[in-house]
């Protein structure tokens, strides 16, 4: 039973703003906020009176002095003026989280027309401020020093794989060389450069290991951007500037914290937020004709070929090497480059993945466009698979 016959009410994201993902040193928060919050609801096809709720995905963490961003897209017009604003926070998924906030506002009629922002500032702080930010979404290592970051638990969970099903490392390679591949088509993308299969899968003194066995080449880069959407309940505007998007599942699953309390290549929270969304929209894998996933490092997309069922556990590398998930494959993944190419803004990651879904969808994808998309879906998690969030989203 999809979303629609489930709650009587449908779903639909109307209009949509990006900016381009990377070191945009002349921009803050605050304009960044700003410049997607108001391409949104000017392609969406309304006034900025008629916007009835604002959820604003930031992770922040220290990386800028302001906490307390969650009025900053009022900024666009005095119209906004005390319309409900909330910032929403869950890590790397904090985009996903605001999403289904509002969608949450909207199902129980609170809302008709809610604004959907992802930012993040990232670039101008330090590499140690970066790294503790990141880090204080890991229980164990939160307020401690690190050399290798987030990159080493991931490598971590990388080197666990390799032990229970052998060695990955040409597989990671074809991954991170599809995306940057993918990443060119992507007008918003932070690393528009085809590497290549050899140079992503060799170390060299342009791609050393970061964190044994991950590569430069397996890892997201540090990012500035934000993405906005608005989603809307009932009928569309029929002014928008591209047509509307149907949301016809999603899920949320939370795992536990402490990593001793999870199977290190199990990530089951993903698993069980992909069950949900699926379920919910009435539609199996092969149904879906793109994907974009949270591969902020390549073994995270290759777990995630097993997580979503494409592959049976240990035979993720299957996917890439028989070329499944590329371009013209059975199920093309991050068609953008994903976080791999088109960058990692944090709070604005979850937000992003459902704007160039949607872009596929409704046809306005450009060079990326995959031709025919008729469904995606989106998965955006935060911490090591501990916050899980999966879309379901169909052309109308």
């Amino acid at each position: 039973m999809a979303l629609k016959e489930q709650f009587g009410t449908d779903i639909l994201l109307t209009g949509w703003g990006h900016t381009p993902f990377g070191k945009l040193a002349d921009e803050t928060l605050e304009s960044l906020i700003v410049t997607v919050a108001r391409e949104a609801i000017a392609n969406s096809g309304l006034e900025p009176g008629q916007i009835d709720e604002v959820c604003l995905g930031q992770f922040n963490s220290g990386l800028v002095p302001l906490g307390f961003a969650s009025s900053l897209a009022l900024q666009v017009s005095d119209e906004l003026a005390n319309v409900p604003a909330t910032r929403v926070e869950n890590a790397c998924a904090s985009g996903s989280a605001a999403l289904q906030q509002g969608v949450k506002s909207l199902l129980a009629g609170t809302a008709k027309n809610v604004l959907v922002i992802g930012a993040e500032k990232m670039t101008h702080a330090g590499a140690d401020t970066v790294g503790a930010a990141l880090l204080g979404a890991a229980y164990e290592t939160a307020g401690k020093a690190s050399t290798t970051g987030f990159a080493g638990l991931f490598a971590e969970t990388a080197r666990h794989y390799e032990k229970r099903y052998g060695e990955v490392g040409d597989a990671l390679g074809s991954i991170a060389a599809k995306n940057h591949r993918n990443g060119v088509a992507n007008p918003y993308a932070q690393l528009r450069r085809d590497l290549g299969e050899d140079f992503c899968r060799t170390v060299s003194e342009k791609n050393p290991v970061v964190a044994e066995p991950l590569r430069r080449t397996d890892c997201s880069p540090v990012s500035d951007g934000a993405a906005a959407v608005v989603i809307t309940s009932g009928q569309a505007p029929s002014t928008g500037a591209a047509a509307p998007v149907r949301l016809a599942g999603f899920g949320q699953a939370n795992d536990f914290l402490p990593a001793e309390k999870r199977d290190p290549v199990e990530f089951a929270g993903s698993r069980a937020a992909w069950a949900r969304a699926l379920g919910m929209a009435g539609v199996g894998l092969e149904d879906l004709d793109l994907a974009e996933v949270h591969d902020c490092f390549t073994i995270a997309e290759l777990l995630m070929y097993e997580v979503m069922g494409l592959t049976n556990r240990g035979e993720g590398r299957r996917a890439i090497e028989e070329g499944w998930v590329q371009r013209d494959g059975k199920l093309p993944v991050n068609l953008s480059g994903g976080l791999k190419a088109k960058g990692h803004p944090v709070g604005a990651t979850g937000v992003s993945q459902h704007v160039v879904a949607a872009m596929q969808l409704s046809g306005t994808a450009g060079d990326m466009q995959l031709p025919g998309a008729r469904r995606a879906a989106v998965h955006n998690m935060g911490g090591l698979a501990v916050a899980n969030y999966v879309s379901v989203l169909e052309a109308v």
